[in-house]
């Protein structure tokens, strides 16, 4: 087992907006000791039948163009934050990114062409940038199991346009099958593992659910000889908060603090102290802090909750 005597990459994953970011934006999150900030432009199409990727356009948010991602990441910088670019697709109706596939060839050639357009374009933006990491897809299983070799390809063009480190965000059931980690420098996971069906999950019962998760984590980490980065994780502020850790549902409208404190307490208790884990990125983390979050909300942030203590002992 190799070790990575790095220091932890103690992230938040930082959500575009439809304006600017300044100064008093980022210091909420250097107050919690984090030392990196995911930025996640978008791009998106409508459905299968129209696969071309629309992106940096006028009716998109400022936080999600290039120019907006430039923005964000010279702020930070100037911070001393470092930067991951993670830019995202979102398709239409709501589907999950890692079930899309295309009907034809055709399709599947139409696809690839715009994806890798939308990728190069932000990684040459990284490389202008001087963003220390660079996400190449977020959550793509079923692309990347039709079409591996055009991954392969692509890698090779991005190490072409952009110096920097390179990771993938497989999503928790997926990266024991992503078939080109040896071709980057982190095994990118969003880490929502299910870890415990109670209402309430104590510690202890999610440091029990973890151990299996755990096992087969570091088996890949061995694998591959490459640290594991949590390119996602975190828990809503709802009860069993640890069943599903994915689920954004609306309807889980129940507020439970205690919940995502002791969910969070131990992924951090199970993972913070391995020297082949690297890091991660808190999902989710919003521009204007005094607004985000708070006692009556439900969802991932950590903002202006009990579990924001906990993060930031640990970063």
């Amino acid at each position: 087992m190799t070790t990575y005597k790095t220091p932890k990459i103690n992230g938040v994953s930082f959500v575009a907006s439809r304006d600017s970011i300044s100064v008093e934006h980022v210091k909420p999150l250097v107050n919690i000791n984090a030392n990196y900030a995911a930025i996640m432009p978008f791009g998106f199409f409508r459905d299968v039948n129209s696969p071309t990727i629309i992106y940096n356009t006028k009716r998109q948010w400022f936080g999600e163009s290039k120019q907006g991602a430039k923005q964000y990441i010279e702020v930070l910088h100037a911070q001393g934050v470092k930067v991951m670019m993670k830019p995202h697709i979102w398709i239409g109706r709501g589907n999950f990114t890692g079930h899309v596939t295309m009907t034809s060839e055709e399709k599947w050639q139409q696809f690839e062409a715009s994806y890798s357009r939308f990728i190069l374009d932000f990684a040459e933006l990284a490389e202008q940038t001087n963003a220390e990491l660079l996400c190449i897809g977020t959550e793509l299983e079923k692309f990347i199991e039709h079409r591996p070799e055009y991954w392969h390809e692509l890698i090779n063009k991005i190490k072409k346009v952009y110096k920097g480190k390179l990771t993938y965000a497989a999503n928790w059931d997926e990266f024991k099958r992503t078939p080109f980690w040896s071709e980057l420098d982190y095994i990118g996971v969003d880490a929502y593992f299910p870890v415990s069906d109670a209402q309430t999950p104590t510690v202890e019962e999610c440091l029990e659910g973890w151990k299996a998760h755990k096992a087969v984590i570091s088996e890949v980490s061995d694998k591959f000889d490459k640290p594991i980065l949590f390119t996602e994780f975190g828990y809503r502020s709802v009860d069993y908060s640890g069943k599903e850790p994915w689920k954004s549902d609306r309807n889980m409208n129940s507020v439970n603090m205690k919940a995502q404190v002791n969910t969070t307490k131990a992924l951090f208790d199970t993972f913070w102290q391995e020297d082949w884990f690297a890091g991660g990125f808190i999902w989710k983390w919003f521009r204007n802090h005094e607004k985000s979050g708070g006692e009556n909300n439900t969802q991932f942030t950590p903002q202006n909750k009990p579990v924001e203590a906990i993060i930031k002992e640990t970063y």
